[in-house]
C-alpha cells in the first residue's frame, strides 16, 4: 500500500491478525472475503484457547467451530459499556494480558436480515479487515456465540471523540491542537481512498480517540468500495449536517469529495466550537449551504442542473429569509471567513474553503488537503501525547460503538437523522 504524503509523527503498524465467525453464519460471513492479511504471523493461542479447541474436537465439532472457540477463548468479556438496538458494547481484554483492553460489540440477532445479520455489520466487518491505519480503529477479531450474535473485538478507544471535545466548554484548546486533530483524521481518510473505499459516514463522534491522543476514524457501516464507472450509487447516506449538496441534489455517481466535504465540516466544528451547517431538513440543508457558498449555476458548476433534485436560483428557499424564495445568493466574502475562523488563519481557511468547493470536481483530493500548506506553517501541530483530552471513560466507549452507521446520540440538536437502510449492496 501506498504511504502517506504527509505524516506528522511516526507510527507502529498496528495491524493483527483475525478470523471470521463459524456455523450457523459462516455462508453470510463468507459474503466478507477473506482478505485480512497481518503484517507478521498471528501470536500463538493461549493454553485455555487451544484446549478448548482440543475438547471440542472430539466433540463432534466442525473445524469452523472449533477455530470459533479458539478465538473466542483469547478474550475475557467484562462489563456492558451500552446498549443500542444494534448492538451492545462490553469491556473486555486478552485473557493471557489483562493489560490489553478491547471493547467487544456484540452485534445482535435480526430475523428481518439473511443469516441474521445486518449489512452494516458486514460492510463493517469487511472494510475494517481490510484497512489497518494508524488513524482507523482497529479490529482485532470476529466471532459468533451460540445465541448466533455476532461479536466484534474492536480496539479500545476511551477518551471520547472530537465532537464531545469541541461540546466541553471545560477545555481549551487552539489552532495548534485543531491542526492536530485534523491532520490525523485527513490521514485516515487519505489511506480509505488510496485503498479504493468511501467511509460516507464522517462526523465529529465517529472520530474517537485512543488513550495517547490518537484519532482513530470508526464507524464503517455505511462504507462502500468506489463504484464503477457509471453503476448508480446511493445518495440518502451520510448524516445531514455533513452531507454535502451533490448528495442532496440527489447524484448517482460521486467519489471521495463525500468524504472531503464531511471531513471539512469537523474541522470547521472544531474552529467554532459548534455544528457548522446545522439544519432540520434536507430542503433546508440545501438552503444553509447556498447561503454561505451561494446558489450553484451551470457557470459555477457545470452539470448541476442536471442533478434529480436542482432547483432554479429563482426558486431557491433562503435559510435567512424563512424559507421564502429568493435571488440566487452570492458566496460569503473572505472578511466572514477571517471573522467567522480566526483560530484558523488565513492558510487554515484556504484550505477548509478548498474541501468545501460546491462543484465535487474542484473540491480538494485527499491527498492534496495532505499536500497544502497549512500543514507546515506556524504554529506547528501539537504532539498527540500534548493534546488536551476530554476523559470520556468507560461509558463513553460504549456510546460510541452501539449505533448503526448513520445513526446519531440523542438530543443532539434536533439531529436525528434517519438515514435510509435500503442502500445498493450491489457493490460489495
Amino acid at each position: 500500500m501506498a504511504s502517506s504524503p504527509v505524516v506528522l509523527s511516526p507510527h507502529p503498524n498496528p495491524l493483527g491478525g483475525s478470523r471470521f465467525a463459524p456455523n450457523p453464519r459462516a455462508k453470510a460471513l463468507a459474503m466478507i472475503g477473506n482478505t485480512h492479511k497481518p503484517a507478521h504471523p498471528p501470536a500463538p493461542a493461549p493454553p485455555a484457547a487451544a484446549s478448548a479447541a482440543a475438547a471440542t474436537a472430539d466433540q463432534g465439532m466442525d473445524l469452523a467451530e472449533q477455530m470459533n472457540d479458539a478465538v473466542r477463548e483469547q478474550f475475557v468479556t467484562a462489563g456492558r459499556l451500552g446498549e443500542g438496538t444494534y448492538a451492545i458494547v462490553y469491556a473486555g481484554h486478552y485473557r493471557h494480558d489483562p493489560s490489553s483492553l478491547v471493547a467487544i460489540k456484540k452485534i445482535k440477532y435480526n430475523a428481518e436480515f439473511k443469516d441474521g445479520i445486518a449489512m452494516d455489520a458486514i460492510r463493517e466487518i469487511k472494510f475494517l479487515s481490510e484497512l489497518s491505519h494508524p488513524n482507523i480503529i482497529k479490529l482485532h477479531a470476529v466471532f459468533s456465540t451460540k445465541d448466533q450474535n455476532l461479536s466484534l473485538v474492536l480496539e479500545h478507544l476511551p477518551l471520547g471523540d472530537l465532537e464531545g471535545l469541541w461540546k466541553n466548554t471545560s477545555i481549551t484548546y487552539g489552532n495548534a491542537d485543531i491542526k492536530a486533530w485534523a491532520n490525523m483524521l485527513c490521514q485516515a481518510i487519505w489511506f480509505c481512498h488510496e485503498n479504493a473505499v468511501l467511509h460516507r459516514d464522517i462526523k465529529g463522534n465517529n472520530a474517537l480517540i485512543a488513550a495517547d491522543g490518537t484519532v482513530k476514524l470508526a464507524d464503517f457501516g455505511l462504507a462502500r468500495s468506489f463504484a464503477d464507472p457509471g453503476r448508480p450509487m446511493t445518495s440518502n447516506v451520510i448524516t445531514r449536517f455533513y452531507r454535502p449538496p451533490e448528495l442532496l441534489y440527489g447524484c448517482y455517481h460521486y467519489g471521495g469529495g463525500v468524504d472531503i466535504w464531511s471531513t471539512a465540516c469537523v474541522i470547521a466544528e472544531l474552529a467554532l466550537r459548534r455544528f457548522f451547517l446545522p439544519s432540520e431538513t434536507d430542503i433546508q440543508q440545501l438552503a444553509v449551504i447556498c447561503d454561505l457558498f451561494g446558489t450553484p449555476t451551470e457557470e459555477t458548476w457545470p452539470g448541476v442542473s442536471t442533478l434529480r433534485y436542482y432547483v432554479a436560483p429563482d426558486k431557491q428557499p433562503s435559510a435567512e429569509m424563512g424559507g421564502k424564495r429568493t435571488a440566487a445568493k452570492m458566496p460569503k466574502g473572505m472578511n466572514w471567513w477571517r471573522a467567522t475562523f480566526p483560530l484558523l488563519g488565513d492558510e487554515g481557511i484556504d484550505l477548509l474553503r478548498g474541501m468545501l468547493a460546491l462543484d465535487p470536481r474542484k473540491r480538494l483530493c485527499a491527498k492534496k488537503v495532505l499536500g497544502h500548506r497549512y500543514w507546515s506553517v506556524a504554529p506547528r501541530p501539537t504532539r498527540k501525547e500534548g493534546l488536551p483530552r476530554e476523559g470520556g471513560g468507560q461509558a463513553k466507549v460504549g456510546e460510541d460503538l452501539k449505533r448503526k452507521g448513520g445513526e446519531t446520540p440523542g438530543g443532539a440538536g434536533g439531529r436525528a437523522d434517519k438515514v435510509a437502510r435500503k442502500l445498493n449492496f450491489g457493490g460489495m
